[in-house]
């Protein structure tokens, strides 16, 4: 067995952990680079990305030879939803958030993994705007509803935000990330770099480094995440949950007892 074959196998064991989590192709084959180079355990004080140690067709070969890997979806063929299709009447009574994915196998992985169940925040994908009328009302209903948007740390994914933004129209948008600054303190493997934009506006809130990069091509996917982390850090900003707040006791023990936790399927 060769070192690559060694690499997915132990990548198909951790993209899985804890908990059975479901994941994409690209995900389990940035796990596979987390395994061959894994610097992404140094100190976050060091701001770095890393380059991919292993093409992308050389893991589908690897992929193949390993055969079938539990928890592994289907790239996405069509769309998660579209205009018209039918909406729960839940809706009529108010959305308080709602989470658009540039990545339509994101926006799938989460839904695979009950995140808009467990965050009570629907998810779809960029490629699904506009989103039925139905919904757009049920988010002016409640009055200070969020648009949230998950994207990679690239041109692309800024463009994203703008999109969502322009759908969105008066209604609170709020892009998660990813960000460079996120990207480079987790260390996390760089996407092949695509053509720069040197003309491309600043995103409010970014570093002048950051833009530096994003005009610069360089991009790092969210499939870069580890899936854990991902499903961790998506469900605790949607829901507003900061990693330093102070939890009530009561809150303890919900969670204790099982409340608020990933569900082991």
């Amino acid at each position: 067995m060769s070192a690559l074959d060694r690499a997915v196998a132990s990548a198909v064991v951790r993209a899985g952990a804890p908990g059975r989590i479901r994941f994409t192709r690209r995900q389990l084959y940035y796990e596979v680079c987390r395994g061959l180079l894994p610097l992404h355990r140094l100190p976050r004080r060091f701001r770095f990305t890393l380059p991919a140690p292993v093409g992308y067709e050389r893991f589908l070969a690897a992929l193949d030879r390993h055969g079938p890997v539990p928890g592994l979806l289907d790239d996405p063929a069509a769309r998660v939803a579209a205009p018209g299709d039918d909406v729960p009447d839940l809706y009529d009574y108010g959305l308080p958030r709602l989470l658009v994915c540039q990545d339509a196998a994101i926006a799938g992985m989460l839904l695979a993994n009950e995140l808009h169940m467990e965050s009570a925040c629907p998810v779809f994908a960029e490629r699904d705007l506009p989103l039925d009328p139905r919904l757009t009302a049920a988010l002016r209903r409640t009055g200070d509803a969020t648009v949230f948007v998950l994207h990679d740390a690239g041109a692309a994914g800024y463009a994203t935000v703008e999109a969502v933004r322009e759908w969105a129209g008066e209604l609170r948008v709020h892009p998660l990330g990813l960000r460079p600054v996120h990207a480079a303190a987790l260390h996390l493997t760089a996407a092949a770099r695509t053509a720069a934009s040197p003309g491309m506006a600043a995103p409010a809130g970014l570093e002048p480094w950051e833009v530096r990069r994003l005009r610069a091509g360089h991009t790092v996917e969210v499939a870069a995440v580890n899936p854990a982390r991902l499903l961790r850090t998506v469900h605790r900003l949607v829901r507003g949950q900061s990693r330093t707040r102070r939890r009530s006791a009561r809150l303890r023990q919900l969670q204790a007892a099982g409340f608020m936790t990933w569900p082991a399927a």
